[in-house]
């Protein structure tokens, strides 16, 4: 037997244990219990836009309430925007503007790589 062909007969031995799992879940009732139990998945918006290498990723970051790096980068950007509306002081609010740029910058330089290359 070659590498691929055990690499083949072991996702069907995988295969077969996951399925042999479900049936005795379902014939138990276990999966009917689920929160979602006989509705369609909802994977969220954005999903389909997510490039498929980093969909699986991004989705166990957010079952498990973690964002992707950019998104908590959008939010700092929107905590220092507000944070410029309501400098008094002409000094700090040009410091603040200033650090806005860059964040703002680094964010742009992020998913420009994310949009060519596919990762960061």
């Amino acid at each position: 037997m070659n590498a691929e062909e055990k690499r083949l007969h072991r996702l069907q031995i995988l295969e077969d244990h996951i399925g042999q799992a479900l049936q005795q879940s379902q014939q138990s009732g276990e999966l009917q219990t689920a929160q979602n139990w006989g509705k369609p998945l909802d994977l969220g918006g954005g999903y389909a836009q997510t490039p498929l290498e980093l969909r699986m990723g991004y989705k166990i970051l957010k079952d498990a309430g973690v964002v992707p790096p950019e998104v908590e980068l959008m939010r700092q950007i929107e905590d220092q925007r507000q944070a410029v509306d309501a400098a008094t002081d002409p000094t700090q609010a040009q410091a603040l503007r200033e650090r806005l740029v860059q964040m703002q910058q680094h964010l742009a330089l992020r998913l420009e790589k994310l949009r060519i290359t596919g990762s960061l």
